[in-house]
């Protein structure tokens, strides 16, 4: 069983930047890959990044790329996504998610998640 919270969310000016924090429990972390999803309000949940096990393999959606990074620190149990550039239409609950799968984007195959903190940029 693996518990992820997140934190790290706040309200930001655009332009401005943020980092997340996904902690972990469990000592299955390191086998799992990680991702970040997030859900605006009115739209369906979307998938941002993904980081392998070893973090030798990340993935980005379009819409973030360049000015989003993930990363993982598995001695300490926590994935983080650093936020640069940000734009109102960044707007979202950002929920992180662990999947035994290797790298997909797929929400269905991701079994852990956590409770979502809130992200808000104003212009």
């Amino acid at each position: 069983q693996v518990q992820l919270v997140e934190s790290g969310g706040g309200l930001v000016q655009a332009g401005g930047s943020l980092r997340l924090s996904c902690a972990a429990s469990g000592r299955t972390f390191r086998s799992y890959t990680m991702a970040w999803f997030r859900q605006a309000p009115g739209k369906e949940r979307e998938f941002v990044a993904l980081i392998s096990p070893s973090a030798g393999n990340t993935n980005y959606a379009d819409s973030v790329k360049g000015r989003f990074t993930i990363s993982r620190d598995n001695a300490k149990n926590t994935v983080y996504l650093q936020m640069n550039s940000l734009k109102p239409e960044d707007t979202a609950i950002y929920y992180c998610a662990g999947s035994r799968y290797s790298s997909t984007f797929l929400q269905s195959l991701y079994e852990y998640w956590g409770q979502g903190t809130q992200v808000t940029v104003s212009s």
